[in-house]
């Protein structure tokens, strides 16, 4: 099982991040941190890279759910979406939420993983329509 579910997209980078940021919120998921990964290579060891944020997105009901059947399961989250600069494109990674229950070897979880992964795959797929109509 991969670990990620990815989109490419033609956009530039800070298009791609305000339609994550919105299709995202169309399914329920909010942005409760952001790290500008290049930003801070950058600042910290002086180490150019390619465009590169991370996105830490919440869907409360699902997350609460989650917790409630195991608590250390906030470590498999799957909270982290990675938008990044890939060659002429922008890439979308988001972590495959039934690593969960792969990881986790808890049946519990299913319900909550397969929920986000229709809500995380809704997103993906409107940021994929919408760079076709661009």
């Amino acid at each position: 099982m991969r670990y990620d579910r990815t989109v490419h997209l033609d956009t530039d980078f800070a298009t791609t991040v305000s339609r994550v940021r919105d299709a995202l919120a169309a399914q329920g998921f909010g942005i409760l941190t952001e790290i500008d990964v290049a930003a801070t290579l950058k600042a910290k060891l002086d180490h150019d890279m390619e465009d590169y944020v991370i996105l830490g997105a919440c869907n409360p009901p699902l997350a609460h759910r989650a917790l409630e059947t195991d608590r250390t399961i906030g470590l498999l989250l799957p909270c982290n979406v990675v938008v990044r600069r890939d060659g002429d494109r922008t890439a979308v990674h988001a972590l495959n939420p039934g690593t969960m229950v792969t990881l986790t070897e808890l049946d519990a979880l299913r319900p909550v993983a397969e929920e986000a992964t229709r809500r995380l795959d809704a997103a993906l797929a409107a940021l994929t329509a919408a760079d076709a109509d661009s």
